[in-house]
């Protein structure tokens, strides 16, 4: 099965894509954010092209050295890189980007060989954590690189909630169709793997009809949930992350709704106000009432 042989995460970087595009295939910026937190980097080959070679190794904190070599497989402007690591464990890299306005949703996806592959690299080398931290390098790295005022942008809407639920019945209810449809919205089908798409209806102000289309970015089961959310016909595309956290028999929920301000300034439905509103709702009261019902 596909499913468990990969590792995904996403994120909507503050910076637009031709800036994105440039610290990805440049190696004097590569280099200063590749990796998880204390790792450092010595390139000696990066042809960015398809067939072309990236070699490197990576510096980890105790001194250890790790040499790594990738093969570009696809390579679209802007767009698309896919990567396979050639030394080591093997697996294939695909990174997507997506232009929002001054911003830009980055997709990261590893396929490894095997779940046995996958499952030791987790377990020896925290390859899950690592591919986060990564990402968050990257965020810090391109933050730097811009003028203050540019970086100054909207935040993303929060929202946590703990309710007298076990971790395993909070995560049904935001993943199985039946108890969503309870609290959230009607789904004619949804499944929690990674790439997965699904679409529903929900209305905004005046009863005014909207089509969510949504794709699956990142699963981490009874832990970790994301997707991206835009509307049909819409300019604009976000990411909705659910993160649970085991208190006890409890659940504590975090709720993020990313890139909202990549929606439509001038319709009020789109409005940070009016997604605190629904949001607040639906986490606050429906799923709370939901999964502590008696």
């Amino acid at each position: 099965m596909k499913a468990d042989r990969e590792l995904s995460t996403s994120k909507i970087l503050n910076a637009p894509i031709d800036l994105v595009w440039k610290v990805f295939t440049q190696p004097e910026h590569i280099k200063q954010w590749w990796g998880p937190n204390g790792f450092t980097n010595t390139i000696s080959k990066m042809e960015v092209k398809q067939g072309g070679q990236w070699i490197f190794i990576m510096h980890g904190p105790d001194g250890t050295d790790y040499k790594n070599k990738h093969t570009y497989k696809e390579i679209a402007e802007q767009e698309k890189i896919v990567l396979q690591h050639e030394t080591s464990p093997k697996f294939i890299t695909t990174l997507s980007f997506e232009a929002l306005r001054n911003k830009t949703l980055l997709k990261w996806h590893a396929l490894f060989e095997s779940a046995e592959q996958l499952e030791q690299v987790i377990k020896v080398f925290k390859a899950d954590e690592g591919m986060k931290q990564n990402v968050e390098r990257l965020s810090v790295y391109l933050e730097k690189m811009q003028p203050e005022n540019q970086t100054m942008v909207n935040a993303p809407f929060s929202i946590e909630r703990t309710f007298d639920a076990p971790v395993p019945e909070v995560w049904k209810a935001i993943t199985d169709r039946d108890s969503m449809k309870q609290w959230y919205f009607t789904i004619s089908e949804f499944k929690p793997v990674h790439g997965y798409e699904f679409k529903f209806a929900g209305e905004g102000e005046k009863g005014k009809r909207y089509i969510h289309l949504c794709k699956v970015t990142e699963v981490s089961p009874e832990k970790k949930l994301a997707y991206t959310w835009k509307y049909e016909s819409f300019e604009g595309n976000s990411i909705v992350t659910f993160d649970l956290f085991a208190e006890g028999n409890k659940t504590r929920l975090k709720l993020t709704h990313d890139g909202l301000e990549t929606f439509p300034a001038n319709n009020s439905d789109f409005r940070k106000e009016s997604f605190a509103e629904g949001w607040t709702m639906l986490i606050g009261t429906s799923l709370k009432n939901f999964v502590e019902k008696k």
